[in-house]
């Protein structure tokens, strides 16, 4: 099973549990794959719908950190709920260990020699660590590394 049928498996099992709450995020992530695939004019394969999650899971944290400003822990709140739902379908994470073994390789493959090559090794280890790992961690990892 893809993941996208997983997705709409889980839409009809919350439905059917009456989940009003883990509904609405897979509505929300159902809406954001049609409006991809519509936008588009294709239909989107797994790692697609990672990016897709990834980019919703990103705008909830960009929220939180809005809502914990202006006090609004109830706002807050629902949108850190929606990442528990939305993180679920992502693949597992990599441990810290694993990702700077990454870095350091694809540091090396590229032969970087400093942060103006950091481009070139995040074009490596953007298709192999996509939805395993936080890119904002590694471009960190990568620039601490490359002397940044």
């Amino acid at each position: 099973m893809g993941l996208k049928e997983r997705i709409q498996e889980d839409m009809k099992a919350a439905m059917r549990a009456r989940e009003s709450a883990r509904l609405s995020a897979i509505r929300l992530l159902l809406a954001a794959i049609k409006q991809k695939e519509v936008d588009e004019r294709l239909v989107l394969e797994d790692a697609a719908i990672v990016g897709v999650i990834e980019k919703m899971i990103k705008q909830r944290r960009e929220s939180i950190v809005q809502y914990d400003k202006a006090g609004r822990n109830d706002l807050a709140d629902v949108e850190k709920f929606e990442i528990g739902v939305l993180a679920a379908y992502l693949p597992q994470q990599m441990a810290d260990a694993e990702i700077e073994q990454a870095v350091a390789a694809a540091a090396a493959e590229s032969g970087a020699a400093g942060v103006k090559d950091m481009g070139k090794v995040m074009a490596l280890l953007k298709p192999r660590l996509a939805g395993r790992a936080d890119m904002g961690k590694v471009s960190a990892l990568v620039k601490a590394r490359l002397g940044g």
